[in-house]
């Protein structure tokens, strides 16, 4: 592609579907995590890690090796990464040093499905998160570094039918919700403020998401769900792949 020509791909991959159906989380993975989250110290942890291992990591670290096969459908560069340090999951243990909240221990479980190239490069991840009541799955880029946000505002800016054709289609807006927990008040510098998508411009991050009840997450029917959300936002995902010059 050249910036000025960039077209989303046409392909629809959304009829993906795995064949098998298995139970990764249920109702004992949310009632850890909500016990966690009134006794969130390190002796109440100690007592419980084993419930924390049979119902929340084993299960998850299941689920990332079984959509292994399904993400490289998506992609080829993408990775769902089972291992147990350093791989997809997020570690349970907060890093609490500039916080003022000093829990020790998140209340959430999250993963991410990241690019071959993300430790050379800032790149967009697909995200799922495990939370009562609060779980979702998504994708994008989250608290991006200014050089790269202004990368991406640039390269809608050059592309911007193909930016709508990606992020702003009635069926993928109907599924997914574009994140504005962190919007400028105003035009970012250097982008007039009457171009047609200045709104999406203004957006620190570029994230969309799909918010899912606790009963998806316990479903068997859960790797299917979450690969026909996977191939749902790959258009989105290889649009800000081209904008920083990563392959999807």
């Amino acid at each position: 592609y050249s910036v000025a020509t960039y077209v989303a791909p046409t392909t629809d991959t959304t009829s993906a579907e795995p064949h098998e159906m298995t139970t990764y989380f249920s109702d004992a993975s949310f009632k850890f995590l909500r016990a966690l989250a009134r006794n969130n110290n390190k002796e109440w942890f100690g007592e419980h890690k084993q419930q924390y291992e049979d119902h929340v990591r084993q299960p998850f670290l299941r689920l990332l090796t079984d959509l292994q096969p399904d993400l490289a459908e998506v992609s080829e560069h993408y990775r769902a990464d089972p291992k147990t340090v350093g791989g997809s999951l997020f570690r349970i243990y907060r890093d609490a040093r500039f916080s003022n909240d000093k829990s020790p221990y998140k209340s959430w479980q999250g993963a991410r499905l990241f690019h071959e190239r993300r430790k050379q490069v800032a790149a967009p991840s697909f995200y799922i998160h495990l939370q009562p009541s609060h779980c979702f799955v998504g994708a994008g880029l989250w608290h991006p570094e200014p050089p790269t946000q202004r990368r991406v505002r640039q390269f809608i800016f050059d592309n911007p039918g193909s930016w709508k054709a990606a992020a702003h289609a009635p069926k993928f807006r109907k599924r997914f919700d574009f994140d504005d927990s962190e919007v400028l008040a105003r035009p970012p510098r250097g982008f007039p403020a009457d171009f047609e998508l200045i709104d999406d411009l203004k957006h620190k991050n570029f994230v969309f998401t799909r918010a899912m009840d606790d009963a998806s997450m316990t479903s068997p029917r859960l790797r299917q769900a979450l690969v026909a959300d996977l191939a749902a936002l790959a258009p989105f995902m290889d649009y800000l792949c081209a904008a920083l010059d990563l392959e999807f």
